[in-house]
């Protein structure tokens, strides 16, 4: 999150490129894709997200099932994901050993978890939202969620397991000790995964099974990322794509510091001539290497955490 800057000279020098107000709520991976010329798809991305996680495409319908809490306000719910230390392997598989028993069959849906990700995987194809919860999380769930008359399965199966966690065993353990229980699932990236192709895509350097899964669809070189841009250079001079993980050793601040500083490096020494950051909260920010000089520029509205910024 741009918000977590909290070096003020990192924020003035990002504030001599080209910062972009977020727009609508969108998928990381779309962002990425707009801006370095790639097709988003227009489903399907549980199935990639299962591809890049097992390394083998299934020709089988698939929609993420991921753990979430619903947590009612005054007027309307907000979800929350449930992710990392959140939720224990332990609890997940018992929610979905519990699930694949009382709803899961041959002729409907299968629920199934692998590592710390679910899925559902149908016989027939379910309408479901468009995107995850890393986009949801802490926002009323309503506007994300299928609509019409093809959301009435969704709603009905979404109804039938909110009901069957409702006094889970795991739900109760987890309310004695004071954390989010599972009270659902958030049904998103509904597909069948495209057949593998071979394009030209600049190298991943990425753990994240999403991207992961659409750069083995097109044939791309894919990386662990070290958190050094480096690394990148050395296998991609041309141009890389690099996600920071989720999971951190560090502060997010910190993270974020040391990639920023990084990057303004290797751009100031004319190693690649442009750069472009997308933040998890929509910024985007485009600087080339004689941004930098560029004097006297304000720090940006955008990037302002505190009133003494100039």
């Amino acid at each position: 999150m741009h918000g977590r800057i909290e070096r003020r000279d990192l924020r003035k020098w990002l504030s001599k490129g080209r910062v972009q107000a977020p727009g609508a709520p969108a998928e990381m991976l779309s962002s990425v894709l707009e801006v370095i010329g790639h097709p988003v798809p227009d489903e399907g991305l549980a199935a990639l997200r299962f591809w890049g996680q097992t390394g083998e495409r299934s020709g089988a319908w698939i929609a993420a099932a991921d753990p979430v809490h619903l947590e009612p306000r005054l007027d309307h719910l907000c979800l929350f994901a449930l992710r990392g230390d959140e939720i224990s392997r332990t609890d997940l598989r018992e929610i979905f050993d519990y699930l694949q028993k009382t709803l899961g069959d041959d002729e409907r849906f299968a629920f199934a978890r692998l590592g710390r990700l679910g899925y559902l995987r149908g016989k027939q194809p379910l309408a479901t939202a468009s995107v995850s919860t890393a986009v949801v999380n802490g926002q009323p769930p309503d506007e994300f969620m299928p609509s019409g008359d093809d959301a009435a399965t969704h709603d009905q199966l979404l109804s039938e397991l909110q009901m069957a966690l409702h006094d889970h065993e795991v739900n109760l353990n987890r309310e004695s000790r004071g954390e989010r229980t599972v009270n659902s699932l958030w049904f998103w990236g509904g597909g069948i995964a495209p057949e593998k192709e071979t394009c030209t895509i600049p190298p991943l350097f990425s753990d994240d099974s999403l991207f992961k899964g659409y750069w083995q669809s097109r044939s791309g070189v894919v990386e662990t990322w070290n958190g050094q841009f480096e690394q990148c250079l050395n296998v991609a001079p041309n141009g890389f794509v690099a996600i920071a993980p989720d999971e951190l050793d560090v502060s997010p601040s910190e993270l974020l510091a040391e990639c920023i500083e990084s990057a303004r490096a290797i751009l100031k020494r004319g190693s690649i001539r442009k750069l472009t950051l997308l933040f998890r909260d929509g910024l985007k920010v485009e600087t080339k290497k004689y941004d930098d000089y560029k004097f006297g520029r304000r720090v940006s509205p955008l990037l302002t955490e505190r009133s003494n910024d100039d």
